[in-house]
């Protein structure tokens, strides 16, 4: 099956996402970054606690803005669980990093917003693999050909 090596998880928050995906795939180089300095110091504790150190890296960083981030692309797995707005803005960004085949799981948006940031995601280059809708809120899998 298809094992991601290099993840990256925008806008991470407690770094749950991470955690998860090093868990999952413990041959993977996981990054996780925030633009908030508080999340990146909660997820550095997470993953302390969690003994994912050495694992994932924790970065502070406005989207993929980092050169720690930007030298280690491109990546396989990005996970974005953040608001549309942002969401759009990094669609450019996103789709830049990913590796051919690479894909990027979406989420945090609402039901009604998934078409307008699938249609950017669309746009920079990257193909609709799934949309999954729970309440009102949509998860999107794209893909990079």
């Amino acid at each position: 099956g298809w094992r991601p090596a290099r993840v990256i998880d925008v806008g991470c928050g407690t770094a749950v996402l991470a955690m998860a995906a090093a868990a999952t795939l413990p041959d993977a180089m996981v990054i996780a970054s925030d633009i908030d300095r508080v999340a990146v110091d909660v997820a550095e504790a997470n993953v302390a606690i969690n003994g994912l150190e050495g694992r994932i890296i924790c970065l502070e960083a406005a989207g993929l803005d980092h050169d720690r981030i930007r030298a280690a692309g491109p990546y396989d797995l990005v996970f974005a669980n953040i608001l549309k707005g942002p969401l759009i803005d990094l669609a450019p960004g996103i789709s830049a990093a990913l590796a051919t085949g690479g894909r990027a799981i979406l989420s945090g948006l609402l039901s009604t917003q998934a078409d307008s940031v699938t249609a950017a995601y669309v746009a920079s280059g990257l193909t609709l693999n799934s949309r999954s809708d729970i309440g009102e809120w949509s998860t999107l899998v794209l893909q990079k050909s």
